[in-house]
């Protein structure tokens, strides 16, 4: 009988060059670790915000379930469900809980054929196989969640429109979360000016969900992200390289690298990671090099994997002319984030 040892010590993210294929990309299509046993029940909605119970509820009723508030007497008949479209849109700030919702409504329905992935994940398959045979791949399927539907690049939001028309027309049924810039016609909803006609031929087949409230993981940590002398940052990584694998990369190169790899490929480049450590951060100038940053700090939530790191604390590394730009929201969501990373 053999064992295999957890791989130890210290990697640079810079020398790593991930590639994948279609089939990979196919395959990673379900819900990150960190909601993998997401669902309705441990939801944890605010009684200050309505409209989270009420989302919850239209959501398991969409996912196939019975909201508790729809159970009904022994000899008393449920009323007649109204004509539902065949998605959902899932409208709000960070923070409020909106994967989770994504999540539950993939575990909770029982389909054969179902896909959990972020809008970039999608849009790098349609780059790896091409538009027609993505739209063969999907075509059948029962249920497609897309996470951080962004509204930045028109191309690929048009090429989205078009995927996502031609499932429903199949019987596929659409569930999204919001990630569009403020800027946009109504913060998380299918309007811009550029492309209005596609997002709004698009809209018409969803149910757009408004959920309030404040942001869950400002609930448990302090306001701001931890930041560490190089020495304890020093001393953190050999502990934790003694018992995992960990990174150390100078952010400076951490960041251009970045701009090597594609965003889809990023959850590979922290695979096998225990830990994340960055040096010498700094303010960030380009706005390019910052959303990619964003990508990559999505990716590293997902994965859940703790953040260590040294010079600017990292909830300061978009400047605020940045942070008063059309992505201000992607930039909160990215510093929201990396405040919990920096304390777990």
């Amino acid at each position: 009988m053999t064992s295999t040892a957890t791989p130890t010590g210290i990697v640079h993210l810079v020398d790593r060059t991930p590639q994948v294929t279609g089939a990979e990309m196919v395959a990673a299509l379900v819900p990150p670790p960190q909601f993998a046993d997401a669902s309705f029940a441990s939801y944890r909605t605010d009684d200050a915000y309505p409209s989270q119970e009420d989302a919850k509820e239209t959501l398991i009723a969409f996912a196939g379930g019975v909201a508790p508030h729809a159970k009904r007497g022994l000899f008393r008949r449920a009323p007649k469900s109204p004509d539902r479209k065949p998605g959902v849109y899932l409208d709000g700030g960070f923070g409020v809980g909106k994967t989770h919702l994504l999540a539950s409504i993939y575990h909770a329905m029982p389909a054969r054929r179902k896909y959990f992935g972020s809008f970039i994940e999608y849009t790098a398959l349609v780059g790896a196989l091409g538009y027609q045979q993505t739209v063969e791949l999907f075509r059948g399927s029962d249920l497609l969640c897309i996470d951080e539907f962004e509204l930045d690049d028109p191309g690929d939001t048009m090429v989205m429109t078009r995927l996502l028309g031609e499932l429903v027309s199949s019987g596929t049924k659409l569930a999204a979360t919001s990630n569009t810039p403020p800027n946009a016609l109504g913060e998380g909803r299918f309007a811009a000016q550029d492309f209005l006609r596609e997002i709004s031929a698009m809209s018409a087949s969803f149910e757009t969900l408004r959920i309030d409230g404040v942001d869950f993981r400002q609930r448990a940590v302090d306001g701001h992200a931890a930041v560490l002398p190089h020495s304890a940052y020093e001393n953190e990584l050999a502990a934790a390289a003694a018992t995992g694998t960990v990174s150390d990369d100078a952010f400076g190169a951490l960041v251009a690298h970045l701009a090597t790899v594609h965003p889809s490929r990023y959850i590979r480049l922290l695979e096998g990671l225990q830990l994340i450590g960055v040096r010498d951060v700094s303010v960030l100038t380009d706005q390019s090099a910052a959303l990619r940053f964003v990508a990559f700090v999505d990716r590293a939530y997902d994965a859940q994997i703790p953040v260590r790191s040294t010079g600017v604390a990292l909830d300061g590394v978009f400047g605020e002319e940045m942070l008063a730009g059309g992505y201000r929201k992607k930039y909160l969501r990215a510093i929201s984030r990396l405040i919990a990373l920096t304390h777990a």
